[in-house]
């Protein structure tokens, strides 16, 4: 099969003909209809994540169709329409019997502990635990877009953040999973506060929902979150920093009242420092948000069907598997969800 594939770390990224995965006794090999081009392969790419092994396929948002299945599977079907979360849990460590599938003890991930989905096909483990069904009139590149951005913002805001109607929610940070994040607050009836330091994404922030913009280019973090203070009438309720970086995460603390919610989703480098004398005396509450259990996609996917959540106007791009090298080592260039269509 063909797979987008780099043998070091910040090396050539090169579209090669690679051995077809097989299935585990409980796992599926699904064919890929789309897969999303998101910040945290690039992460993987540039060497920060300990379970790569080179050479290595990335690639974890995806959607397509049941290829093979092994032998102790039950509730899949050669042909059945899925994605699946990018943590794909065991099912019976304590964290899933809890219902925790997202932070599975034994957790594997596409595209990070083994080969992903840049690829004509993509192996999955545990599929009776992993897959979830998609609706026949879903197109691939819409479910794509569920995999990791768009599912860990509703977790972050519905769940983590426990978002309420006329509410103020900050999102610093609109790429995918900013800009996720900010139609699933508006969509829940909070009033949502937009900050990035490129135009073109503030504007389509604002195309999906923010009632106000800031422009942070050339600001440090505690310039922005006056601003957005000053805006919200004294601090957001709910911050999230979307990014991951040492400006983003501490402009979110800092723009939050009294009492308010930070939820950390973009993943963050090292030696960032949270400001925790403002977090103790303002008794800030501190969550991270790391992806979605396959239990808990149906109440995502009702929203989608019923129109209330429109991923796919985050899809501003759809490409070829051999434009894929150029979208990972640009990404978060162009603003939106990039989606690779096409395999062959």
């Amino acid at each position: 099969m063909r797979a987008l594939q780099y043998a070091e770390f910040t090396g050539p990224l090169r579209v090669v003909d690679v051995p077809a995965p097989t299935p585990s006794p409980a796992g599926v090999v699904v064919r890929v209809g789309a897969t999303g081009v998101c910040r945290s392969d690039w992460h993987g790419w540039q060497g920060h994540d300990p379970d790569i092994v080179l050479p290595h396929v990335p690639g974890h948002e995806l959607a397509g169709t049941v290829e093979a299945v092994g032998p102790e599977v039950r509730n899949w079907l050669v042909g059945d329409r899925v994605t699946v979360p990018f943590v794909c849990a065991c099912g019976t460590c304590p964290r899933c019997l809890d219902g925790d599938q997202q932070v599975c003890d034994h957790q594997s991930q596409p595209g990070f502990t083994h080969w992903g989905s840049f690829a004509e096909l993509v192996a999955l483990d545990n599929a009776d635990v992993n897959l979830v069904a998609l609706p026949d009139d879903m197109a691939f590149s819409t479910a794509a877009a569920l995999g990791c951005r768009y599912s860990t913002s509703f977790r972050a805001v519905v769940h983590q953040g426990r978002v309420r109607p006329g509410e103020w929610v900050a999102v610093h940070g609109c790429g995918g999973v900013g800009l996720s994040a900010i139609q699933i607050a508006a969509a829940q009836g909070a009033r949502v506060i937009a900050v990035d330091v490129s135009l073109g994404a503030l504007e389509l922030a604002t195309s999906l929902g923010a009632e106000a913009a800031v422009d942070a280019d050339g600001f440090d973090a505690r310039s922005v979150a006056a601003v957005v203070r000053d805006r919200t009438d004294g601090g957001a309720h709910v911050s999230l920093d979307a990014l991951g970086s040492r400006a983003t995460c501490q402009g979110s603390v800092l723009s939050l009242r009294p009492r308010g919610r930070h939820v950390q989703v973009g993943l963050l480098p090292k030696g960032v420092v949270v400001p925790m004398q403002r977090v103790i005396a303002q008794e800030l509450e501190i969550y991270g948000s790391h992806g979605m259990p396959a239990h808990a996609y149906p109440e995502l996917l009702d929203l989608v069907s019923s129109g209330r959540l429109q991923p796919q106007l985050l899809v501003t791009r759809e490409i070829a598997l051999e434009e894929a090298a150029e979208a990972l080592r640009t990404v978060g260039a162009t603003p939106g969800i990039t989606v690779i269509t096409q395999f062959s």
